[in-house]
């Protein structure tokens, strides 16, 4: 019977924190927070893997990406990054993932931002900067299927401040020195930014104890639920119109979880104005700040 040594195994991945603001201090690095499904990439004797972040095996839907890394000028390695739908520009697509993965995986990218293990060598205790090097060195130049991503050294706010202008999702800060932990870690923080639009009011959530909710649409279909902070004047003439407007029954496409019993329906013609967090596929921490009638 041959004995065959064991396969590379999945490693739980490094979480980032979601923070307010950037950090801003020089000690940490900034990159571009990629919109696509967070992927760890594993090469050893047998071939190439790719796995989702709950280490579900997802190589036949990736199958470009895992023949690029059989590619890769080593014997072993273990890469944490994001796949992305990336457009012309080079900016990521969330919404044209699930039909690349399907119909044109040629056409998705991996974007690397770490390397957990190289030729032998477990690097998770070695600083972020250093594993970033080793990183560059190994997929460089890094312009095809299996991209790299850069990152700048401080600045933080004026990071943000292009990432916002730029329209992209958000930024992920980490310390230069950081080591490699799996699980959620204050040495990474992921800092989104902030978009503002108009919803269609669905109905108000109230709960003993919590802040009123509520229940959006966006183009017919229900998009979340944002807390009500609207000022005390504003607020009781929203009261008043949702008691005017009653109705009996939730509409068509309103989910059977954001239903239930302590819920007002209302009848169409209300559209408030939501702050929300950008590349969110549903509303969070969301904040109805305006409201106007049809």
């Amino acid at each position: 019977m041959r004995n065959e040594k064991p396969r590379l195994r999945f490693i739980k991945p490094l979480e980032p924190i979601q923070v307010e603001e950037p950090p801003i201090s020089d000690d940490w690095l900034h990159e571009i927070k990629y919109d696509g499904f967070r992927t760890q990439v594993i090469l050893d004797w047998a071939g190439a893997r790719a796995f989702s972040r709950n280490g579900h095996d997802w190589s036949k839907r990736y199958w470009p990406i895992v023949q690029a890394a059989e590619n890769l000028p080593a014997k072993s390695v273990i890469l944490d990054g994001e796949m992305i739908a990336p457009e012309p520009d080079g900016r990521p697509n969330f919404h044209e993932m699930h039909s690349r993965m399907t119909w044109n995986a040629e056409l998705l990218a991996f974007v690397a931002f770490d390397i957990l293990y190289l030729d032998g060598e477990d690097l998770r205790a070695t600083p972020l900067i250093e594993r970033k090097a080793k990183l560059w060195n190994l997929i460089k130049p890094a312009k095809g299927i299996i991209q790299y991503s850069d990152h700048v050294e401080g600045g933080g706010a004026e990071f943000f401040k292009a990432v916002e202008k730029m329209g992209l999702e958000g930024m992920v800060s980490k310390r230069r020195e950081s080591l490699y932990r799996s699980g959620k870690m204050d040495a990474w923080v992921k800092t989104k930014c902030w978009e503002v639009g108009d919803f269609e009011l669905l109905g108000i959530k109230r709960e003993p104890g919590k802040p009123v909710v509520a229940l959006m649409a966006k183009d017919g279909k229900y998009a979340g639920g944002a807390a009500v902070t609207l000022p005390a004047g504003i607020r009781e003439r929203l009261w008043k119109r949702v008691e005017q407007g009653r109705a009996v029954k939730p509409r068509n496409g309103v989910p059977t979880v954001a239903r239930g019993p302590d819920i007002e329906w209302v009848k169409p013609g209300i559209t408030g104005r939501v702050r929300f967090l950008r590349g969110e596929h549903k509303l969070r921490h969301a904040t109805m700040q305006d409201f106007r009638e049809e």
